[in-house]
């Protein structure tokens, strides 16, 4: 019999492999641009923490294994950041990466008051570009990352979140 993927909120105890789980999945990246400085490959633990404590941390489950995590805060002007969204490479493709990121909208707009999403992605990163895509994300500008990686910045308003879930 299989298990299922549980998406939940994250615990303090979960940082270690949130920490480990994104250095694996954001190797690609980093292969992607030829630069292994990215940002989620040189966060610390503690900034993984501290996240968690502080900030909108989910993670994806299967059993007592983490094999998802997605990051979200919100800004004064209700505008919610959204980041580090990664699934282990073996599960990629299921469609656990939309799970977490409906469940961190969900819990952003409800609990945090966001009033749009944000998130950004290299632009080389199509696979990331469709999904967010698929889910309501349009382009609205692009950025060069402090890693020097040129970035593409996509917005959806929180009431699209109702249309996506």
């Amino acid at each position: 019999m299989g298990m299922s993927v549980v998406i939940s909120e994250a615990a303090e105890h979960d940082a270690e492999q949130i920490f480990k789980l994104q250095y694996l999945c954001f190797q690609s990246e980093a292969a992607l641009y030829g630069n292994y400085r990215i940002d989620p490959l040189v966060e610390t633990l503690d900034s993984v923490r501290a996240e968690i404590a502080d900030d909108c941390v989910y993670v994806a489950r299967l059993g007592d294994e983490v094999i998802g995590a997605v990051r979200g805060s919100v800004a004064e002007d209700g505008s919610a950041a959204i980041g580090r969204l990664c699934v282990h490479p073996r599960l990629q493709g299921h469609g656990i990466g939309a799970r977490l990121l409906r469940a961190a909208e969900s819990a952003l707009a409800d609990r945090h008051g966001a009033k749009r999403f944000r998130l950004h992605t290299g632009h080389r990163s199509e696979t990331n570009l469709r999904l967010y895509r698929k889910v309501g994300y349009e382009t609205v500008g692009t950025e060069q990352g402090k890693d020097g990686v040129p970035m593409i910045v996509l917005e959806k308003p929180a009431e699209a979140f109702v249309q996506t879930a």
